[in-house]
């Protein structure tokens, strides 16, 4: 298995060295670089505080912008508000992504209702911007209030390894609440990896610069336009169900199943720490882009609790928006049972997901690898939520609940008067298994499309995304 890693660099990058970085050689161009403030209390500096430009990446144009925190500690004011816009208003127009490297303050306070003008304009125009192109935003040092809002209104915020973002400082926590909290326990990576606020960290700027690329290189244009292709690589070596441990209640990384069937074993995982339980990752399969979502055995059993819901719920809508066909790995017991986690709303999360899947229109194919189960197997993509093809493998289990569970259930009052209980209750769990569980029931129930071996998968996958391609 192959993770994206950013190679480790100690030295900080300036706001224009950022962007020519990101940007292919020599490609970066500035705008309104002669801007200064127009407020008179304000010490003015050309850029006001942030570097503008346009660029390419991959040979395809971008609009990026970097805010400088050597000036009023990157402080918007309405010039520097005034340019930023200016690049998602351009971006709109030309329907090219955004990039954007947030270090600031926050609003200036020398330039107070217009300072907070500015934000409420970029806030706009950003949303605005939605429905149009990608927008990466990648967190560099500490930015509070607006500048925390703003990376969180696009689709990717990267952070290094030092970057601190949070609505209010510690000094206001410490006032409003006597609560003593440091920087980084507010709003470090360590915090924001595990909130679903931020997607992916690097340690460094030279490693947040490669990995904002590579996001860009999963991702088309501009909405409603195809990803680009990349040059098909072979997966990594082995079958996909070695992983698999013969055991059914022995765990496995998910991940090492992927790598046997995605290109070069290569994925860009999302939100890794945010419910580990569930795997969202971009990937590529015969040079396509696509989006990965699996249960995660590793971690509790991939049953699916209220925040991997909601995580998978995202990453199928950001997937759909962006025209990423869907590739869904299913190992679940099902939904977490108890008092926590319906305190947690563990119903609208779960509904969140069933409303995503229902609502997409990108191509999607699952493929249960070992168990899958109730409400589990339902929201897994399953075939009448709208997948266009599932799969099993042979050793799978689908159904209502697993088979000692069911007869317990079904049987309930033939066990209570049995003499060799447990005999007999291995003896119709067996049956019910071999009647209800197996995919070819499923299969000959409509339920899923085919049986396929863990070696084919990769094969039926590429196949089934190539014969969806045109819809």
């Amino acid at each position: 298995m192959t993770v994206a890693t950013p190679q480790r660099e100690a030295v900080a990058l300036g706001p224009r060295d950022r962007l020519e970085r990101l940007c292919d050689p020599g490609s970066f161009q500035a705008l309104r670089s002669g801007v200064v403030s127009r407020h008179p209390d304000a010490r003015s500096q050309p850029g006001d505080g942030v570097v503008v430009g346009t660029g390419s990446v991959g040979r395809r144009p971008i609009f990026c912008y970097a805010q400088d925190p050597s000036f009023t500690a990157g402080s918007l004011g309405e010039a520097h508000a005034d340019s930023i816009v200016r690049v998602l208003e351009l971006a709109a127009r030309a329907r090219a992504p955004v990039v954007g490297f947030i270090e600031s303050a926050g609003a200036r306070l020398q330039e107070g209702h217009a300072a907070l003008a500015g934000y409420g304009r970029i806030f706009r125009a950003s949303v605005q911007l939605q429905d149009r192109v990608p927008q990466i935003s990648v967190v560099t040092g500490v930015s509070a209030g607006g500048a925390a809002y703003s990376p969180a209104l696009t689709d990717f915020v990267l952070m290094t390894e030092g970057a601190r973002m949070f609505l209010t400082g510690p000094g206001v926590v410490r006032a409003a609440l006597g609560e003593e909290v440091t920087m980084e326990e507010l709003g470090g990576p360590g915090v924001h990896q595990r909130n679903g606020v931020c997607q992916l960290v690097a340690s460094s700027d030279f490693g947040a610069v490669q990995l904002a690329r590579d996001v860009h290189g999963f991702l088309p244009q501009a909405v409603g336009e195809p990803a680009p292709l990349a040059a098909p690589q072979p997966p990594c070596d082995g079958d996909p169900g070695a992983p698999i441990p013969e055991q059914a209640r022995r765990v496995y990384d998910v991940r090492d199943v992927a790598a046997r069937i995605f290109d070069g074993g290569h994925m860009l995982e999302l939100d890794a720490r945010w419910a580990p339980n569930m795997v969202t990752a971009l990937a590529r399969l015969d040079g396509r882009a696509v989006g990965l979502l699996a249960n995660q055995p590793w971690r509790i059993g991939g049953v699916i609790d209220a925040a991997a819901a909601e995580k998978a719920a995202l990453f199928v809508r950001r997937c759909d928006r962006f025209r990423l066909p869907l590739v869904v790995l299913v190992d679940t017991p099902g939904f977490m049972p108890g008092k926590r986690q319906e305190a947690a709303a563990v119903i609208r999360h779960g509904a969140s997901l069933l409303s995503a899947f229902a609502g997409s229109s990108v191509a999607r194919v699952t493929v249960v690898l070992r168990r899958a189960y109730g409400g589990g197997v339902i929201t897994m993509n399953s075939k009448d939520l709208g997948a266009d093809m599932t799969f099993a493998w042979p050793s799978a289990e689908i159904g209502i609940m697993a088979a000692e569970q069911a007869v317990g259930v079904v049987h309930r009052r033939h066990l209570a008067a049995a003499e060799d209980n447990g005999k007999v209750k291995a003896e119709l769990a067996s049956a019910y298994a071999e009647d209800h569980l197996t995919p070819e029931a499923a299969a000959a129930s409509g339920f899923i499309d085919e049986a396929i071996a863990p070696s084919e998968t990769r094969s039926r996958l590429g196949g089934a995304l190539a014969s969806l391609e045109e819809r």
